[in-house]
């Protein structure tokens, strides 16, 4: 079973999808919440069931799609973006992300390029 299968059951097919153990060792609830934190309607009852963490699976399950009305809903997962620039200057100069982020705004364009040119390995691209 695949997370966003049980968060279409949840809101939209309203179908009960925990039926025996696999189906509740299967069910994640972090990965549900996430998915149901995105809508403006949904995100209140995403964080009741985040303080409930204890609660089991199936009680889980069946309180989301007992109180999340019907509507079909769909949003793309927000992912990090990966700077080029960052990367230059994360491996030039050994820093983490954090340190990385702040010495970028301080470079120009000419510097990174600068640093680009310095760790060029060769090769192919």
């Amino acid at each position: 079973m695949n997370p966003f299968d049980y968060v279409t059951a949840i809101t939209y097919t309203k179908k009960n999808m925990i039926v025996d153990d696999e189906t509740e060792s299967a069910y994640q609830p972090y990965m549900v919440n996430r998915s149901l934190s995105y809508f403006q309607d949904t995100v209140a009852v995403a964080n009741a069931m985040n303080s409930q963490y204890m609660l089991d699976n199936k009680l889980q399950f069946d309180f989301l799609i007992n109180i999340v009305r019907k509507r079909k809903r769909f949003s793309k997962w927000l992912k990090p973006e990966i700077v080029d620039d960052l990367e230059v200057v994360k491996e030039y100069y050994g820093y983490s992300n954090e340190k990385a982020k702040q010495v970028l705004s301080l470079l120009t364009t000419q510097n990174i390029q600068h640093l680009r040119i310095r760790i060029n390995k060769g090769g192919r691209k």
